[in-house]
């Protein structure tokens, strides 16, 4: 099943007002736009470790940026919401918009998950106060436990992969017409922008709603 331009502005509009709705989706242009919004890329992308419950019954599919302070003042209140629900697939999708650090910090967390670190490298730079450098990236990385030498070689071994994570992200990201950073995909809602606890449990307890009415049709 396919998540359609309709039901994803139907979606969002749904949320209004809890949640602000979001603008229809811009018109997909890469040549393989169709097959990187299925719902399996969308919200099973198998190149990306999964964070939360695997098996959890709602997904939330965060697009972020290691240098967007929106993220990071996000990042703490949704860790809380996954831990508490327990229930909760949470996919991190990395959308580098903030220049050629961001970019370069995507690559090495992704390149992480080759050692087993995703998530470790992806908390330790969103938890991170410093300004995101190309030193401070390297310095946070290895603070977090990250073996950085491992992890260049690793992205040099698989750096067509990883580019073609990050554009499938990109091009999903500009598809549901995002404007920036944090967007998220709630269960079938599209919510763009920052949530606190309070909305990130409206937003799951809206999307557990709307697939138990889905199942009964």
């Amino acid at each position: 099943m396919m998540i359609t331009r309709r039901s994803a502005v139907t979606a969002a509009l749904a949320l209004a007002p809890t949640l602000v709705a979001a603008k229809a989706w811009a018109a997909p242009t890469a040549p393989d736009a169709e097959d990187v919004l299925s719902t399996d890329a969308v919200l099973y992308d198998a190149e990306i470790p999964v964070a939360g419950n695997p098996k959890g019954d709602i997904t939330i599919v965060e697009w972020s940026d290691y240098r967007c302070p929106y993220c990071k003042k996000v990042a703490p209140d949704l860790t809380q919401v996954v831990k508490e629900d327990g229930n909760i697939r949470l996919v991190l999708k990395d959308w580098p918009i903030f220049g050629g650090v961001s970019v370069d910090a995507a690559k090495m967390v992704l390149a992480s998950k080759y050692q087993g670190k995703f998530l470790q490298a992806h908390e330790a730079l969103i938890g991170s106060t410093s300004k995101l450098t190309e030193t401070t990236l390297t310095e946070t990385l290895k603070a977090g436990g990250i073996d950085v030498d491992r992890a260049t070689k690793d992205l040099d071994a698989n750096r067509a992969t990883i580019e073609a994570i990050l554009k499938r992200n990109d091009t999903q990201a500009k598809a549901f017409g995002f404007q920036g950073t944090p967007s998220f995909i709630v269960g079938r809602f599209r919510v763009p922008g920052v949530l606190d606890v309070a909305l990130f449990k409206q937003a799951i307890k809206d999307a557990r709603e709307a697939a138990k009415k889905t199942d009964k049709k």
